[in-house]
């Protein structure tokens, strides 16, 4: 994917986001650091353009060395309650970070939780899947997917 593509597909993973939650008055979009969060605040500005939804948009940091750790958030996660939710990551690819992202935000009363990611690899070992996914790529486990944002922006395969 190159720099126009991944802007469609924000474009496309919003309208899918929108068309799920338009009955909300308020939706919460949570982005993993880093690129989640730069994700996350792309499809952020695109359901600014075509929703009335109100977003509350906030970041999360998980140590990916000690997943158990809880996860840091910008906001205080009472801010989620009796909310929708979805959680933003670049690429799914074992859906670690995306579990532990996850089971984090079920501490809470929550309306749902859904998850959207740029790039699906379907190597998952957890159950968890992309709700709103740019694509899904059938890749050997060798092979490393990254995702870069601003200069060279892409999606590239190693």
């Amino acid at each position: 994917m190159d720099a126009h593509d991944i802007q469609k597909t924000v474009k496309r993973i919003a309208f899918q986001i929108y068309e799920n939650h338009f009955e909300e008055q308020q939706l919460v979009l949570a982005g993993i650091a880093q690129n989640g969060i730069i994700l996350g605040k792309r499809i952020h500005a695109e359901l600014e353009k075509i929703s009335d939804i109100k977003v509350i948009f906030m970041e999360i940091s998980i140590d990916k060395k000690h997943p158990m750790n809880p996860p840091v958030l910008s906001k205080v996660i009472e801010n989620c309650e009796n909310k929708s939710v979805v959680v933003v990551d670049d690429v799914l690819n074992t859906g670690s970070t995306l579990i532990y992202a996850v089971t984090h935000f079920l501490s809470i009363e929550l309306k749902k939780i859904q998850t959207a990611v740029l790039v699906n690899r379907n190597h998952k070992n957890y159950p968890i899947k992309g709700d709103f996914k740019g694509i899904s790529l059938s890749t050997s486990i060798k092979e490393r997917i990254d995702v870069a944002f601003g200069k060279d922006e892409g999606v590239y395969l190693s």
